[in-house]
């Protein structure tokens, strides 16, 4: 290479470090030795007309002057980006480096192109701008003024203040910093600056409290709407903000344009480059808005692209028989009739089945609607088909419940159920694998032992699995390998908002139970200090005098098990001396498998009718006559799992109370408690919850990391995006997916959707 392009490039690199420490140095022309204007004649020469006159500059003055030598740099720079510099790490941006770059990662920022779109979490009004005399106690103004003094004083060893005095003409504003001693040497006597920050009126004076401050007519902390960004400890809004407008004019002419035209300009979406442009710098909510549709719809399109392209290429399903005559026998010895949705289910189901691609079904509900019944006529299809099933619980007690339900439902047909779990002795397990892979079990429920690698079928045709919230999408994938070309029907009674099922489980087809098939008294719900305590349980002992029976649950949190159990160990002693006369019984996780039977046998016989227990009873359990539930320390629960609980009383369609003793402490709890007290449809539950907690804690783990790929779309709000990308990306995946676009699905979203076990 020429020594005189050398030369340029050393001559490049060299202003752009002047540049970043007179930036950090406050634009006070002290960069370099001899003032900047003379530097850049030196070193530059083309650059000298943009700074000259630097010194008598004002501070916006000398910004702007800065901002046009920094494209002139970026213009001569020989390794001018390119589109795949947007994949370099992100200490590569301007301005980041090594002290900078894991503060970002901890954000999620990883490449430069994770910084540039990186999504506001919101935008903050300072656009209102105000005379110093028209200030008002309260309010949330811009003032532009000039420091005419300043003052430093160290209030204790652990606080010092720094004090300038602003006037704008009209009056005279104190603004105040805490501890920020670098300020003294920013802060010039004499210049004049813009401040945000909300007003205190104090002794007869005006004053902000560590106001956000810049150079007067900068206009980029203050006199517009800002974006304000989710951070993290070491690292200012004002730092993220300046590094991602560095990057955005360094990088912004070579961001790639994503989206199809075709479907971008129907969809009247905003181009790539300018919505990235915009979101940072928008000129309204409005206009932050339409750039964060353009975006969100973007990812939500990428990942709908995904979800269809792998269940394009894995839909090696086979078309299963199954023989309507035993369905039939299975439907005409139940002791009760079907709901409407149930039958539909059940149709669409049968319909699935017949296909010759693997099923992807859906089946939600709310507590009591009736799941385990369509599961069951799912699992006689495939029997009388002669291939297998198997239903997947998260708990023993739950896996062993179904089992005795099915036992009991499949009463007089040709239907083969064993029940496999860490508990059964191993001649038992030898038993039932060697049944298993001879084919002569028609269903099997199981918990996780059913993933194990020591299990075989003979020919596994259809994976049922209760409550899939309670597992990791890696566990229902492996159970669905056992097979081949595997019908998958997810059971929920958890619900699940529209935008979640649309997401996570993409291509999944939703059946929806409606009704109950008992009609159900509406559970009253009482929410109770813990101050009352001693009310609810005088109100326990009166229905108790009445015969009733009911749970008193305690939270189990991983972190304190040891002391939830005592509490519930203690709780339990303390009753069983109240209640002397009606069976106080003990249930937790840690009870072996034969303790927690008997436990539940003698519940279910009225021998025990409180029963104390931890959250094992949270999914399935049925005990039709329990009609009243304690819950202590209510707030530690989630809003989903305490619906679950409440779901176990009133089954029978009796009267029935629950009582949720709290004393929350956060504003989340006491809005998730409010909302337990005053909703009773799951759906609506269902929505409140992500509402109050966000789509990752609901999701759980796995899904967790799925979510966080999201950045600028909103599964609370964007239903109808997300609705419209997904008709997009199977228009297209019908028409055919360009390479390109199949790299970036999988670059964004590959490893999510291995998770999603599709």
């Amino acid at each position: 290479m020429p020594a005189t392009e050398d030369d340029l490039a050393n001559r490049v690199e060299l202003l752009r470090k002047v540049l970043g420490l007179e930036r950090a140095q406050g634009l006070q022309d002290r960069a370099v030795v001899g003032g900047l204007e003379a530097f850049v004649a030196r070193h530059l020469p083309q650059g000298a007309e943009l700074v000259r006159g630097y010194a008598s500059l004002s501070l916006a003055a000398r910004g702007a002057a800065l901002e046009k030598l920094e494209e002139l740099l970026n213009s001569l720079d020989r390794g001018r980006p390119r589109p795949e510099d947007l994949l370099r790490p992100v200490e590569e941006a301007p301005g980041v480096g090594a002290k900078r770059a894991p503060l970002l990662k901890k954000l999620g920022i990883n490449t430069i192109e994770d910084l540039l779109t990186y999504s506001p979490r919101r935008l903050e009004d300072r656009t209102r701008r105000k005379a110093i005399k028209d200030l008002a106690d309260g309010e949330a103004v811009t003032v532009v003024g000039t420091v005419r003094a300043k003052s430093r004083v160290k209030v204790r060893p652990q606080l010092e203040l720094i004090k300038a005095a602003v006037d704008d003409g009209t009056g005279l504003l104190f603004a105040v910093w805490f501890n920020q001693p670098w300020l003294w040497d920013e802060l010039q006597q004499g210049e004049k600056y813009a401040f945000f920050g909300k007003v205190q009126s104090r002794y007869g004076t005006l004053q902000m409290d560590n106001p956000v401050w810049e150079p007067a007519g900068a206009g980029f902390h203050t006199g517009r709407w800002v974006p304000i960004y989710p951070v993290t400890e070491g690292l200012t809004q004002a730092s993220l903000r300046w590094l991602i407008h560095k990057a955005l004019r360094r990088y912004r002419e070579v961001i790639p344009e994503v989206l199809p035209e075709e479907a971008r300009r129907r969809l009247g979406l905003l181009p790539r480059r300018e919505a990235i442009r915009r979101i940072h710098s928008p000129s309204s909510p409005a206009d932050f808005e339409r750039a964060r549709q353009a975006l969100a719809f973007e990812e939500l399109f990428l990942l709908q692209v995904g979800l269809a392209l792998r269940r394009k290429e894995e839909a090696h399903g086979r078309a299963l028989r199954p023989d309507p005559a035993l369905l039939e026998r299975f439907l005409a010895g139940l002791p009760f009739s079907l709901t409407a949705s149930q039958r539909r289910a059940l149709e669409a189901i049968e319909e699935d089945l017949r296909a010759p691609y693997p099923m992807l079904r859906l089946l939600q509900g709310d507590v009591g609607s009736g799941k385990t019944v369509v599961a069951a006529g799912a699992c006689v299809m495939t029997a009388s088909a002669g291939a297998q099933a198997a239903v997947m619980a998260p708990t023993e007690i739950l896996a062993e419940q179904h089992f005795l339900v099915l036992q009991e439902l499949f009463r007089g047909l040709p239907v083969r159920v064993e029940l496999l779990v860490g508990g059964i002795g191993a001649k038992a397990r030898a038993r039932i694998l060697a049944a298993l892979a001879a084919g002569e079990v028609d269903v099997v429920v199981g918990t996780h032992a059913l993933i194990q690698e020591d299990v075989e079928f003979h020919d596994l045709a259809l994976a049922v699995v209760d409550e899939q919230h309670r597992f990791g999408v890696i566990q229902r994938a492996a159970l669905e390998r056992k097979g081949r070309g595997t019908n998958i029907l997810v059971m929920s009674a958890t619900p699940i908002p529209r935008t979640v099922v649309l997401t996570l489980y993409g291509e999944f087809a939703v059946s929806v139970l409606e009704e109950m098939p008992v009609p159900r008294e509406r559970v009253r719900t009482v929410w109770v200090a813990e101050s009352r305590r001693e009310e609810v349980y005088r109100e326990v002992e009166e229905l108790l005098a009445r015969g009733e029976k009911g749970y008193v649950v305690f939270p189990l949190v991983e972190e304190s098990e040891e002391l939830d159990l005592r509490a519930a160990t203690q709780a339990y002693q303390e009753l069983s001396r109240r209640f002397p006369g009606v069976g106080v019984g003990l249930l937790h996780g840690r009870m072996t498998p034969e303790e927690k039977r008997a436990a539940m046998a003698a519940f279910r016989a009225g021998e025990i009718r409180v029963l104390v227990t931890t959250t094992v009873v949270e999914v399935g359990l049925d005990v039709p006559d329990a009609s009243f539930l304690v819950i202590e320390h209510a707030d530690r629960f989630g809003l989903a799992q305490l619906h679950q609980l409440r779901g176990r009383i009133g089954r029978g369609g009796q009267e029935a109370v629950c009582y949720a003793i709290a004393d929350p402490k956060t504003e989340e709890a006491r809005r998730r408690l409010s909302a337990f007290r005053d909703l009773v449809d799951g759906f609506k539950i269902a929505e409140a919850d992500l509402q109050i907690r966000g789509p990752g804690d609901l999701l759980g783990t796995a899904q967790h990391g799925f979510v966080s790929r999201l950045r600028a779309a909103n599964l609370v709000r964007d239903v109808g995006l997300l609705e419209r990308a997904r008709s997009e990306a199977r228009r297209l995946a019908e028409k055919g997916v360009p390479d390109r676009l199949r790299r970036e699905v999988e670059r964004r979203f590959g490893e999510e959707l291995e998770l999603l076990g599709v």
